[in-house]
């Protein structure tokens, strides 16, 4: 995770991870932000105005009694939360996997940078800097690829005028600046700047920077087969909607606390799973991905010897973009 300042600013709205300290035990139960109750808010309305219409009638559906019992929400109950625990399962490992490869990124593309610097000749026409920088808006070129957004800002900054306009409208641009990376250390070994083993160990580094890189298109373009997320969608919804109609008899004026509580349990892991099952989106629980740029970028300008930019803050509402 990117080292995150102290101090809280406010910041734009596209923020995505939770980035808090861990309160105690009873502010924990009051928590809202960072937890997913303010997106299933709708839901639980919705719960509760079901399970108060089961008790006003008594159970019944246009006049008729449903023929529902506590025993048959018993079983049905546990399938359900296998199958919630499959799904999450299944999420979290697309969210770790995606961790685990920014984690070397970061990796490769420090070792990268230090390899270019102590590597090629000062005096040579290798131009470090540039090269860095190179490096640098690689990892920002595959975050807006995964994000799908504009990555103009940080071409301007980060690029000369020239390689920023002509790089602009490249469709795979993390693969192009690999490719301006590679054209890079063969210049400088065709120039005696590099010798065979410096190229071939900084050759090895970008080698790992384009499997990153692969593996993050990878998740971005392979979703978690949309057939399972409909049926855990409508298993839900269907079973908090009949639960009050088969607690009333059982538990009678308790059943609308008692069935928004289990619609709430199931609910919000139906939504967690939605969200760390995309974790280069920009959900709340999403991987923040504009800080760990940043932090590549700050540890790499100390590297080369440019001024670094400010770490990355939290905002107000604990969240890390």
């Amino acid at each position: 995770m990117p080292r995150v300042n102290a101090a809280c600013s406010h910041h734009k709205e596209s923020a995505n991870m939770i980035v808090r300290p861990q309160p105690n035990w009873f502010r924990m139960l009051f928590v809202w932000n960072g937890s997913v109750l303010p997106s299933i808010l709708p839901q639980m309305a919705l719960m509760t105005a079901f399970s108060t219409l089961a008790v006003f009638t008594g159970g019944k559906i246009f006049g008729d009694k449903l023929p529902l019992n506590t025993s048959t929400f018993t079983l049905l109950g546990v399938a359900l939360a296998i199958f919630l625990a499959f799904r999450n399962t299944a999420s979290y490992d697309r969210f770790w996997e995606g961790r685990k490869i920014w984690g070397a990124l970061l990796i490769s593309a420090r070792a990268l940078v230090s390899q270019g610097q102590q590597y090629s000749r000062e005096d040579g026409r290798f131009e470090r800097k540039l090269f860095a920088r190179r490096v640098v808006m690689l990892t920002c070129a595959l975050k807006h690829q995964l994000r799908q957004s504009a990555p103009d800002h940080d071409l301007a900054r980060l690029l000369p005028p020239e390689e920023a306009g002509r790089l602009r409208h490249a469709q795979y641009l993390p693969v192009q600046l690999m490719h301006e990376l590679r054209a890079m250390l063969a210049q400088a070994h065709r120039e005696g700047e590099l010798s065979d083993a410096a190229l071939w160990a900084c050759d090895g580094q970008l080698n790992e920077l384009n499997h990153c890189v692969g593996a993050s298109e990878r998740i971005a373009s392979t979703p978690i087969p949309f057939p399972y997320g409909v049926l855990l969608h409508r298993t839900v919804y269907i079973y908090c909607l009949l639960l009050p109609f088969g607690l009333v008899d059982a538990i009678g004026y308790a059943t609308p606390l008692i069935s928004v509580f289990v619609s709430y349990t199931f609910l919000a892991l139906e939504a967690i799973a939605g969200e760390i099952a995309e974790p280069f989106g920009e959900a709340a629980n999403s991987l923040p991905l504009d800080a760990m740029c940043l932090e590549i970028e700050r540890s790499i300008m100390e590297i080369v010897g440019e001024e670094k930019p400010e770490p990355a803050r939290c905002g107000k509402d604990f969240r890390l973009s």
